[in-house]
């Protein structure tokens, strides 16, 4: 154990607004001053983030980031997204401030806060690179038609990288190509874009793919292997209300 101990300092528009959002992901405010500058500390268990005033700040603009090395990352999550939800009246999943989403083997989420300060939690001794897997993610296997290769790559950019306009890029680029294949791995890029849709708060393009699937000629088994995909879309749809 080294006995150095680094904080980092990030901007505040609003110490008030700022020190309130904490609160809210349950961070104790241990210091507060106004004058001569603006200064404040909070802390959560090991976590330690201090700020400063600064009121030419655009929060749109920010960069500021900080990683923070967590034994867990899917319980943390969970515990911020129902304060953020209780204190927001719904999931903040985009603008400032957001949480960004989590799915099962992911080793890392992202929160903004009301500054626009990047707060990236990571899972300690994850193994491996989530960069890697997505650059693997850009290799297209041999026995891989180009729509199932659009799926996994988008998947990657969604859920490692939190780069939902990039995946949705991805599959639409995908979708797009007139290229024949089996409707239940078009109907599985349609799901995955729905979602995103949903995610970057397009309703009318949920709705025109949601009829596009509709439409495909899939027997009832393959609709049944569609329901959990679909689900994660509603569920999103309903933490948005």
């Amino acid at each position: 154990m080294h006995p150095e101990t680094m904080i980092p300092v990030l901007p505040s528009v609003s110490i008030a607004d700022t020190l309130a959002f904490y609160r809210l992901l349950g961070f104790e405010v241990t210091y507060e001053q106004h004058k001569p500058y603006v200064y404040a500390a909070t802390r959560r268990g090991g976590m330690e983030v201090h700020f400063m005033g600064i009121k030419e700040l655009d929060p749109k603009d920010a960069y500021s980031t900080c990683l923070v090395m967590v034994p867990e990352v899917e319980q943390l999550h969970a515990t911020f997204a129902d304060a953020l939800r209780s204190g927001y009246g719904k999931l903040p999943i985009s603008g400032i401030p957001r949480i960004t989403r989590m799915k099962p083997g992911q080793t890392r989420f992202t929160v903004v806060d009301v500054a626009g300060n990047s707060l990236v939690f990571i899972k300690k001794d994850a193994g491996g690179s989530e960069d890697e897997d997505v650059l693997e993610a850009v290799k297209r296997r041999p026995d891989e038609s180009r729509l199932a290769h659009g799926v996994r790559f988008a998947a990657r950019l969604r859920d490692f990288k939190n780069d939902d306009e990039a995946a949705a890029r991805v599959l639409d680029l995908a979708l797009a190509r007139p290229e024949p294949g089996d409707p239940l791995e078009r109907a599985r890029a349609l799901a995955a874009r729905i979602e995103l849709a949903v995610a970057l708060a397009d309703p009318a393009r949920a709705e025109a793919l949601r009829a596009e699937l509709a439409a495909l000629p899939l027997v009832a088994d393959q609709r049944a292997e569609l329901a959990a995909e679909l689900e994660r879309a509603r569920a999103l749809e309903r933490s948005q209300e």
